[in-house]
């Protein structure tokens, strides 16, 4: 569901003030850079950012805290135009889900049973969730994946500098490092339901041992399983990296933008027995009396991002990470309505006439901008980190009406709605690892976090609300031998409601207690992780499974809930070219004496919160260069409420997806070309990963059953 788009508030700005604040922003980044390109003196060592950004948003070994890591190489064989949260599906408690069904366009992810809106997205340490939904819209983004150098998905509430309202899960992902010769790749795919992404990058290398400039360009086509789930994606990247024996510095400016056909109807139960990929949206029938389809019915957005990074090494103990950001964000989606009343409209009535067929667009115009800094002091027992952020988020909603069969009053560029909503979020925060013995080191994180949100257009009032949140971490890890090590670890984390709940009603803050128990062992062929966590929630905002008029999905606060459970994950050497990777969750969601409506309805299970998540990825290099990889996931069955309606439940599914890479090394002109193939869902299941209620009607999103993606790059 588009939560981007529904109706949202947003209060008059002065233009002239809010252009100010965009030139001078744009200008000061720039500039800034430019001028630090030109300044900086080189005085010690280099310093990659994987040495010092890494250091203030990441986790390791040492800290408390139950995570996985996904570098570049790990999705390279599988990046053919899938979204990010596609490519992370086969990590521990994860839940992906597609509304086209082929994983492309709208995606989704959940971790913990936890929903995107609790999953706290960051680039390069900036914040990336949307301010008012919370959610993450990776269609804005398409083929980021091909400029992240890695990411890190920390389980549970994670650490202070993984964004500013963490929760339930925390995803950082950084982007790429600088190169330090000229590369050069142009990367094609194509597959099934008409899918195929072209992909250009490049980098200049380090001139002069200093400077660097490298980019990209992306463009993703596909059809979807769905019927009419077209997308059309086009995407950018392109920064500049000066690299100094302290310093390094890099200017990013990055977007895309999306057309992608409405496909987040879903299908009722006798749709999904007979006709899997009918597609509802844009439905309408015509003066005749014939039916159709709109062929407009589509979703618009572009979202164009700029970040000066900075980060410094001071000393052999001392190092600084300052960012500064703007993102620009704009678009509309667009319905063909029937019978639309005149008066939800703005319009007159026409002496007997009250209601006309129309073509509506509802806007979201934002900007989002801030800055984010830590320090980082480090000797042999100690491990500290200062920083914080301040985020300032502006953003105009508004209706047209673009033509109506009988338009009344109405005037070109009308608007039928005109809100507002401004949003400032700030945080200050200190960390520490701090080795007492040999053995035994401890983990301390305080952070303070103050939000001011204010909107109009949100019944039944105008909001106006602050939020001012304490989050205390702490935890031990002990270090037993060179092999094995346990950690423990709790953490205390808030969440303000977001534009729907207050609509909804539901205008508590959400709080989270969260448990850790953790053993982690490494052996030359053999690492294995092993997690048990209790997430004890007060007033958690939990999905409903309902949609509200305009297919945003409806929470509520359930008084006393929790998730407990155990994560295993594993990497084993079988051999030189065996490996296997398992992973499987084992859970107990759970509402504690659930009401509803005034009806008790006792302990019930948490809405779209599988009690069993597993996968693993089976590869095996039978020769030098190449790779065969078998992939598998399992969800078990789950419902979509929370009063364990039978209707309401999901069935389990068990998919498996096949992918070949062979590299050739030619000696002329290419480095290397990769040929890859992917062949999703080969046994050909018919399963739905994801679907809502409507009352006590089931509605669903089928996935596609075989499909395949084969692509080629090309290195130089």
């Amino acid at each position: 569901m588009n939560t981007l788009f529904y109706k949202k508030g947003q209060e008059p700005k002065a233009q002239s003030q809010t252009r100010l604040i965009r030139v001078f922003f744009i200008l000061l980044t720039f500039l800034f850079s430019l001028f630090t390109f030109s300044q900086v003196k080189d005085t010690t060592q280099v310093n990659p950012l994987d040495e010092v950004l890494v250091s203030a948003v990441r986790v390791t070994t040492k800290t408390p805290v139950s995570f996985s890591n996904l570098s570049k190489k790990d999705i390279k064989f599988r990046n053919l135009g899938q979204d990010i949260p596609i490519l992370m599906n086969y990590l521990p408690s994860v839940v992906t889900t597609s509304d086209a069904g082929n994983g492309v366009g709208y995606t989704g992810i959940r971790v913990r049973g936890s929903d995107a809106t609790r999953v706290n997205v960051t680039i390069n340490g900036i914040p990336y969730n949307d301010s008012e939904s919370h959610g993450t819209f990776w269609v804005n983004m398409p083929d980021f994946a091909s400029s992240v150098e890695s990411l890190q998905l920390q389980r549970g509430v994670g650490t202070s500098t993984n964004g500013a309202g963490a929760f339930g899960a925390s995803l950082n992902m950084l982007t790429d490092n600088f190169a330090n010769e000229s590369t050069g790749e142009i990367s094609n795919s194509l597959g099934s339901f008409n899918t195929r992404k072209h992909t250009v990058k490049f980098s200049t290398g380090l001139m002069n041992d200093h400077f660097e400039i490298a980019g990209r360009l992306s463009a993703i086509k596909s059809d979807g399983f769905v019927d009419r789930g077209a997308s059309d994606l086009k995407s950018y990247f392109l920064q500049g990296t000066y690299v100094g024996k302290t310093t390094l510095i890099k200017a990013l400016v990055f977007g895309g933008t999306e057309k992608t056909y409405q496909s987040w109807n879903g299908i009722d139960v006798e749709t999904l027995k007979n006709d899997r990929t009918f597609n509802s949206a844009g439905a309408f029938t015509d003066e005749q009396g014939n039916a159709r389809f709109y062929d407009n019915e589509t979703d618009n957005y572009q979202q164009d991002h700029s970040q000066l990074l900075w980060n410094e090494k001071i000393s052999e103990n001392w190092s600084t990470n300052f960012a500064l950001h703007y993102t620009k964000g704009k678009g509309f989606f667009e319905n063909y309505k029937e019978d639309a009343d005149f008066v939800d409209y703005g319009l007159q009535p026409v002496g007997a006439i009250s209601t006309t067929d129309l073509v509506r667009q509802k806007w979201l115009e934002n900007d989002f901008y801030g800055t984010t800094f830590s320090a980082n002091y480090k000797d042999e027992k100690l491990d500290v980190i200062f920083g914080g952020g301040w985020n300032k988020y502006e953003g105009d909603h508004f209706g047209k009406v673009i033509w109506a069969r009988n338009a009344s009053q109405s005037e070109l560029g009308d608007r039928y709605y005109d809100d507002y909503a401004n949003k400032t979020d700030g945080n200050i925060f200190a960390k520490a690892n701090f080795q007492i013995t040999e053995q035994l080191s401890l983990f301390g994180d305080l952070q303070y976090r103050s939000v001011n949100y204010k909107a109009n257009g949100v019944q039944p009032t105008v909001v106006d609300d602050t939020f001012n949140f304490f989050n205390p971490k702490t935890g031990l890890t002990y270090t037993i031998n060179a092999g094995n090590s346990l950690y423990l670890s709790y953490a205390r984390a808030n969440r303000e409601p977001n534009r729907s709940d207050y609509e909804g009603g539901n205008v508590k803050p959400e709080k989270l207690n969260d448990f850790e128990l953790g053993w982690r062992y490494v052996a030359e062929k053999v690492q294995f992780n092993t997690n048990v966590y209790y997430m004890a929630y007060k007033d958690q905002l939990i999905l409903t499974g309902n949609l509200d008029d305009v297919g945003a999905p409806i929470r509520s606060n359930s008084e006393k809930s929790y998730r407990l459970g155990l994560e295993v994950d594993a990497t084993i050497a079988l051999s030189d070219q065996l490996i296997i990777r398992p992973n499987f969750t084992l859970s107990a969601n759970k509402n504690i004496d659930l009401a509803v409506e005034g009806q008790n309805y006792g302990t019930t299970d948490i809405a779209y919160s599988p009690s069993i998540i597993a996968g693993n990825i089976l590869v095996y290099t039978p020769i030098e260069n190449l790779h065969i990889s078998w992939l598998q996931k399992f969800v078990g069955e789950q419902y979509m409420n929370n009063i364990e309606l039978p209707a309401a439940k999901l069935a389990d599914y068990f998919v498996n997806d096949l992918n070949i890479a062979y590299t050739f090394k030619p000696k002329t002109v290419f480095k290397e070309i990769v040929l890859t193939g992917l062949v999703n869902n080969f046994l050909d299941k018919k399963y739905v990963s994801n679907g809502y209620m409507y009352d006590v009607y089931p509605y669903y999103y089928p996935q596609a059953g075989i499909n395949f993606l084969l692509g080629m790059t090309l290195n130089f």
